[in-house]
C-alpha cells in the first residue's frame, strides 16, 4: 500500500473513531446511560452547555435533571461533522438537531452545532472541549403519534430512556403479526 493510501485511510479511521466518541454522548444522554455518555469524553474534559460550565460527569447530572424534571424523550440527532485532524488532537465542528416530548404534551425542537476539541490517547480519540453554538429552538404543535392506537403496537417495545428500549434488545424479533392492508 502506497503512503498517500495509507495516511488517508489512517485518516479515515481517525475520523471514524471521531464519529464514535460524537455519537457515544447522543445515545448516552436519550438512553439515560451513563456509561455511554463519558465515554465521549475524557474524565479531565470541560463542557459549555447553555447556563452549564464544568466536567463532563456533573454536566451528566445536570442535564439528566434538566431531562427527567420536564422530558418524557428526547432526540439528540447528530449531522454533518468536518473534523480537522492534527496529530493526535482533532477539532470537529457538528451540526445537531434536538427534539423533545415534554412531559406536559408540548415538543421542543433546537439546532446548533458541537463545536470539539478532541485528543487521542492510548490510541482512544474522546473530546477534552465542548462548547454547544444553540442557534435556533421553537415549540412547533404537538400532534398524536401516528399508529399509537394499534392494538399490537407496543409488541415489539416501546420507547424508553433505559435498557427496556427495543434498541437494546438482542437479538431483535418482531412480534407483531403480518397484516394484510387494502391498497
Amino acid at each position: 500500500m502506497g503512503a498517500k493510501r495509507k495516511a488517508a485511510l489512517n485518516a479515515l479511521l481517525d475520523k471514524q473513531a471521531i464519529r464514535e466518541a460524537l455519537k457515544a454522548f447522543s445515545r448516552g444522554m436519550d438512553r439515560f446511560d451513563r456509561e455511554t455518555f463519558l465515554l465521549a469524553f475524557w474524565d479531565d474534559a470541560e463542557i459549555a452547555a447553555g447556563p452549564f460550565v464544568g466536567r463532563a460527569a456533573d454536566c451528566w447530572d445536570w442535564a439528566r435533571a434538566l431531562h427527567e424534571e420536564g422530558q418524557e424523550l428526547t432526540q439528540h440527532a447528530l449531522m454533518q461533522s468536518n473534523i480537522d485532524l492534527d496529530g493526535d488532537t482533532a477539532h470537529a465542528e457538528t451540526y445537531y438537531q434536538f427534539a423533545a416530548r415534554n412531559r406536559d404534551g408540548s415538543l421542543m425542537l433546537a439546532g446548533g452545532r458541537y463545536i470539539d476539541r478532541l485528543e487521542r490517547r492510548g490510541g482512544l480519540w474522546r473530546i477534552v472541549l465542548r462548547t454547544n453554538q444553540i442557534e435556533w429552538s421553537c415549540l412547533p404543535p404537538a400532534l398524536p403519534l401516528p399508529f399509537a392506537d394499534l392494538p399490537d403496537a407496543a409488541l415489539n417495545g416501546v420507547s424508553s430512556r433505559g435498557p427496556e428500549d427495543p434498541s437494546d434488545q438482542r437479538p431483535l424479533v418482531n412480534r407483531r403479526v403480518a397484516q394484510r392492508l387494502a391498497n
